[in-house]
């Protein structure tokens, strides 16, 4: 590590030093780019600094009223970390472990992941620590309501376009923009994406970032001479990005074997590939319950109470669920399981330590979210772009698109890998392409 990026890690310690996920996810890209900043310009301009902190932040209180007419408050964040391509985009989460920590985080990763899509747009994230989970739509609904009236003086086509992430579903999307329209007078039909399909959502948005995902690991599996077609996948999670992988493995002849919640995991040898068990995992993450045993007692699989699925037989692993579900632990257990490919769908994974033992391993091959879970932002832009063209393509006209997106996201990977000496090493190699973009484009906009 150079001085210029020790001072910059420090100060931002020093300034952020109960912001835990925020500082691992920054202490870890500083490392990853580190042999990219070698320009005396970086230093003279302060890039890392500017790089490293939002643009602007705000915090706001939600209050909103129950069925039974009883106050709740909670507390709202959006972070909008970067314009230097283009407005900000980036994900609202609803989830009792939202913190300022958590957004600035996921806006972070968000920058730099929207930056390899090629796509004018920059960083964002967003949310509060309101949990659907066992709330009526009409809750849900109100919530959304109180949110969006704080939210959206600082939103807009040109300004901040929010998504869903965790909590966030088409259901959510909806109550958000109609509330947009009301409070500001503007079918503004590009101030937020994911919406529904009859009022300008895009086709495969839900399965978008489960797609891509797979889609950049078909490219890595090419670069060794092999195919999807026979590999047994383990993911965790169940939710849209989950869905995703499941359906676009089976698609190109792999198997996703396992699911996970909160209650532990099952483990489906057969492989997740059918219709009947696709609408069924669609089915169980919109009941709202939360848990993935109800998919062992339909089909007759074993399902093992809370454990995670690291420990199954596979080919490959990808972990769809959320931030520092991989412990050191278990990617010892990956390793020995002889698992060829990682591949992040999730935003941060796994620990540093983890991630650190599963990049520097012969035996595997890593790449990670900023690069392989690029498919759902990718989709969100080119949402933006069909409304502003006030027109839709079609899902194949979609799905193209998007593995065309993947496939330029893996070559600026493996070309940024290669120019500076890190071999095959594509985690690097994203964070290096996304981090020349960037920089350059704020070199070339001035202070």
């Amino acid at each position: 590590m150079n001085e210029y990026i020790a001072r910059v890690l420090e100060r931002l310690e020093r300034l952020y030093p109960n912001e835990p996920e925020y500082l691992q996810c920054v202490r870890a890209w500083l490392d990853m780019i580190a042999p990219a900043v070698d320009r005396p310009e970086y230093e003279r301009l302060d890039v890392l600094s500017r790089m490293v902190e939002p643009e602007r932040m705000f915090s706001f209180l939600v209050p909103w009223q129950d069925d039974q007419g009883a106050t709740h408050t909670n507390h709202g964040y959006r972070v909008q970390f970067s314009s230097a391509i283009g407005p900000y985009k980036g994900g609202l989460r609803f989830h009792p472990s939202v913190t300022a920590s958590v957004v600035k985080f996921l806006g972070f990763e968000q920058t730099y992941k929207n930056a390899l899509t090629g796509l004018p747009i920059g960083g964002a994230a967003g949310g509060a620590d309101f949990d659907p989970r066992g709330r009526s739509n009409r809750e849900i609904m109100r919530f959304c309501q109180s949110f969006m009236f704080n939210l959206y003086r600082y939103i807009g086509s040109d300004t901040d376009v929010p998504a869903g992430d965790i909590g966030v579903g088409v259901r959510e999307i909806g109550y958000l923009y109609g509330a947009y329209k009301r409070v500001t007078g503007r079918a503004e039909s590009s101030a937020l994406t994911g919406k529904g399909l009859t009022y300008g959502g895009s086709k495969i948005r839900q399965a978008a970032a489960g797609f891509g995902t797979v889609y950049f690991l078909a490219r890595m599996l090419e670069h060794q001479g092999e195919e999807l077609a026979g590999k047994r996948i383990a993911i965790s999670g169940f939710g849209n990005m989950s869905w995703g992988v499941c359906r676009k493995a089976a698609e190109l002849g792999g198997r996703v074997v396992t699911l996970s919640g909160p209650d532990g995991y099952v483990y489906d040898p057969d492989g997740v590939v059918t219709q009947e068990k696709f609408d069924f995992v669609r089915d169980l993450r919109s009941s709202g319950l939360d848990r993935v045993e109800p998919y062992a007692e339909k089909f007759g699989v074993t399902f093992y109470p809370g454990k995670k699925p690291w420990e199954a037989p596979v080919d490959i692993v990808i972990p769809c669920a959320a931030e520092n579900e991989i412990t050191v632990d278990d990617a010892v257990l990956i390793l020995a399981n002889g698992v060829r490919y990682y591949v992040e769908a999730a935003n941060m994974p796994a620990s540093a330590d983890a991630l650190k033992l599963l990049r520097l391993s012969p035996k595997i091959l890593t790449a990670g979210a900023k690069a392989a879970g690029s498919g759902g932002v990718a989709v969100s832009a080119l949402e933006m772009v069909q409304n502003s063209l006030r027109y839709s393509w079609s899902r194949r006209e979609v799905d193209e698109k998007l593995r065309g997106i993947m496939s330029s996201i893996y070559d600026a990977s493996a070309a940024a890998a290669e120019e500076y000496g890190l071999g095959y090493d594509l985690i690097a190699g994203n964070d290096i392409a996304a981090f020349k973009k960037i920089s350059e484009a704020m070199i070339a906009q001035g202070l």
